[in-house]
């Protein structure tokens, strides 16, 4: 699994830690980053709590990167 930059990008522009993301979902900060760092498969309840915390589309976040 690729890393979640996009999940780094967008909390940035909201100027989130992780652990404040985190509590926001209601998970640790530890699984947070494990998402960020692509060691773990969030289920689509969680992806669609994090983008609406973060204010993003699934796609934004979540998407397949295109190969150019």
């Amino acid at each position: 699994m690729a890393r979640n930059i996009a999940i780094k990008v967008a909390r940035a522009e909201k100027d989130m830690t992780q652990k404040a993301l985190a509590e926001a979902v209601g998970i640790s900060r530890q699984t947070m980053n494990a998402i960020e760092q692509g060691e773990y498969n969030p289920t689509i309840k969680l992806c669609r709590s994090i983008c609406r915390v973060l204010g993003k589309s699934l796609d934004d976040l979540f998407g397949e990167e295109e190969s150019v």
